[in-house]
């Protein structure tokens, strides 16, 4: 598992958590509930850019070399 996606899902546990510990007391902070599933849906695109700029000149070589290989 990469590095990228063991710190998202441990960014989806604690959010979770957090929402199960407010549901529990009784609190109601939907203000502050959407603007950290903000931030999330914010970090996780920048995950998805970094990995989509990092391998994407990797990939066209992969799939060149492949095209060449069959000629």
């Amino acid at each position: 598992m990469s590095p990228a996606l063991a710190y998202l899902y441990t960014m989806v546990h604690v959010v979770q958590g957090r929402l199960e510990l407010h549901r529990l007391e009784g609190r109601d902070d939907r203000g502050a509930t959407a603007v950290e599933y903000g931030l999330l849906v914010g970090l996780i695109a920048v995950v998805i850019i970094t990995v989509v700029a990092t391998l994407g000149g990797r990939l066209a070589e992969l799939f060149q070399s492949i095209v060449t290989e069959l000629g």
